[in-house]
């Protein structure tokens, strides 16, 4: 999902320079692990997410949003999951990086069936996010 790669938060209010930027996280990389079991595939979807710290950053836990999309043959999700990725940034301490693991299970008939899946992963922006990575990619 490439608008879901990334993610600028500014601080509450209405500027939006450089100086608003509260972090900025990005997914690095994604990848899975399976196992077949009896009618079902059970899918670690690991994905590496990095973030960093704004000018704006306060101190606390810095929540990224993320999601696993499991897709059928038609495009139709079958099973949706949204998670927190907590960061403990500051001034002081501006980077982080975790691999953050989702378990899913695809259930199948024939083994045949499980070509019909897909996974989609990334980051979860919001509105405004999402408008501000589509003007970034235009640039």
């Amino acid at each position: 999902m490439q608008d879901a790669q990334r993610i600028t938060r500014f601080k509450e209010g209405a500027g939006r320079d450089p100086r608003d930027v509260v972090f900025e996280a990005a997914m690095v990389s994604a990848g899975t692990a399976c196992t077949m079991g009896r009618n079902k595939l059970e899918v670690d979807v690991v994905m590496r997410i990095a973030v960093n710290a704004g000018p704006s950053v306060a101190g606390g836990v810095t929540r990224v949003p993320f999601f696993v999309r499991v897709l059928d043959a038609s495009g139709n999700v079958v099973q949706g999951i949204d998670e927190l990725a907590d960061y403990k940034i500051s001034p002081t301490s501006p980077r982080g990086m975790t691999d953050e693991t989702v378990a899913v299970t695809l259930p199948f008939t024939e083994q045949r069936d499980l070509g019909a899946y897909r996974i989609a992963v990334g980051l979860k922006p919001t509105a405004q996010e999402l408008d501000y990575n589509r003007r970034g990619a235009a640039r």
